[in-house]
């Protein structure tokens, strides 16, 4: 059998990280999660995560730089997006890059459920078991 899709959770807002945290453990993921963007830059599941749900806005490196960067260095993963702030220039951006999702705080867990489904159907990604 194998191992379940890895998502990593990035926000620096703690009871965020650990709510969200929590939900995508519950649903049978395996979960790592991180404070920044460069603590998950610096991360050994970095090349492991199926799907990577961000903070839009954080300290330093942005969800959408961390995004770019990904990109910009082959490795394309599906990004689900959370915020605080709902600014149609970061929504666009995140979509053009080819989010799957972008949520607005307080988001519904149901909502998620729906996005993780959508990031991990995507080719290439690793199937929810």
């Amino acid at each position: 059998m194998s191992n379940p899709p890895m998502i990593s959770v990035i926000d620096d807002d703690r009871s965020v990280r650990t709510a969200t945290h929590n939900l995508v453990r519950s649903l049978g993921y395996a979960v790592e999660s991180y404070a920044s963007a460069e603590e998950f830059l610096h991360s050994p599941q970095l090349d492991e995560t199926s799907c990577v749900i961000a903070d839009v806005r954080m300290p330093a490196m942005s969800g959408l730089d961390l995004q770019s960067h990904l990109i910009a260095n082959g490795r394309r993963v599906p990004f689900i997006f959370v915020t605080a702030f709902s600014v149609e220039s970061d929504r666009a951006r995140a979509l053009r890059a080819g989010a799957i999702c972008f949520l607005i705080k307080p988001f519904d867990g149901e909502e998620l459920i729906k996005c993780l489904d959508a990031a991990l159907a995507q080719p290439g990604t690793a199937a929810r078991e």
